[in-house]
């Protein structure tokens, strides 16, 4: 389950405002350009974890995953709860929905090299279609008449 507070404020705060912050879309494509960093997105989505169940299934040190969950923090994508020495960390879907509106805007691009290709493949199955039918034979094809001397 993700957490949808953010997404609510996001909408709230970007009411006559239809363009992203520049600077966290930066820090959010940052963020998610490592796949260590994605891996942990992945991991959060719809539950808190703490750093220590975070780091385990990476073979790096646990002071390098709490790097990389600076990174999210920075990003605002994770928000990180301490308790002592306990730190657990839950994700925060606003600023993965503003970098999805950002990118959609791109989409009429694709929808266009994806439209460009099923019209080439269609015209490939046609060809295809046509070279591997089975040729008639002479035997089907009408007689001409024999001229008369």
């Amino acid at each position: 389950m993700l957490n949808i507070k953010p997404r609510l404020q996001l909408v709230g705060s970007s009411a006559g405002d239809s363009q992203a912050d520049p600077d966290r879309l930066d820090h959010v494509f940052f963020a998610l350009s490592d796949p260590v960093r994605r891996n942990i997105l992945e991991r959060l989505d719809g539950q808190g974890l703490l750093v220590s169940e975070l780091a385990a299934p990476f073979d790096i040190s646990l002071q390098a995953v709490s790097r990389h969950i600076q990174v999210l923090v920075r990003a605002g994508l994770v928000r990180q709860e301490r308790s002592g020495r306990i730190s657990k960390c839950s994700l925060i879907a606003g600023p993965l929905f503003e970098a999805a509106v950002w990118m959609n805007r791109y989409s009429k691009y694709w929808q266009q090299q994806f439209d460009l290709l099923a019209a080439t493949l269609s015209e490939i199955d046609e060809r295809r279609a046509v070279e591997t039918a089975p040729k008639r034979r002479g035997r089907n094809k009408p007689r001409r008449p024999t001229p008369r001397k």
